[in-house]
């Protein structure tokens, strides 16, 4: 596997164009899904635009993956279990494995809610890394 790959998904308010999901059953507008495009082993990531009225139309949950939901533009709301949550720029929520969870870009916002969902599986990762080596004496680049 190389060291690094590089992928670009546009602007912001390009994200609407696109089109994906993991199925063709699950792909629509405004979805892309970034890990199908890079090697990526231990995380995911979809990049997301819904327009003013748009919902997920489905709840779901995963049993071993824990997703964060990154929010970077427009309003909404998004639902974990019972709970109904506000978010826009900046709001950042973690699903557990067993919750569900669905979104919805309300009718009356003006514009497209804009995030990127990760996901995660495997083992836990530690609170400091501990496989992280700095290199004091390495020149820098630029």
């Amino acid at each position: 596997m190389v060291a690094y790959e590089v992928s670009q998904i546009g602007a912001l308010d390009d994200w609407r164009s696109h089109y994906g999901g993991f199925r063709p059953d699950s792909s629509r507008d405004g979805r892309r899904v970034v890990d199908h495009e890079l090697t990526m082993q231990f995380i995911g990531m979809t990049a997301n635009a819904m327009a003013p009225g748009e919902e997920a139309g489905y709840w779901h949950r995963h049993s071993r993956v824990e997703e964060l939901y990154v929010f970077l533009e427009g309003h909404g709301q998004f639902a974990v279990d019972d709970d109904v949550l506000d978010v826009g720029p900046g709001t950042v929520v973690r699903v557990g494995q067993g919750a569900w969870r669905t979104w919805r870009c309300p009718p009356e916002q003006s514009g497209e809610l804009r995030w990127l969902c990760i996901r995660a599986g495997g083992s836990e990762l530690p609170h400091l890394p501990d496989d992280s080596e700095r290199g004091l004496d390495r020149p820098m680049p630029w």
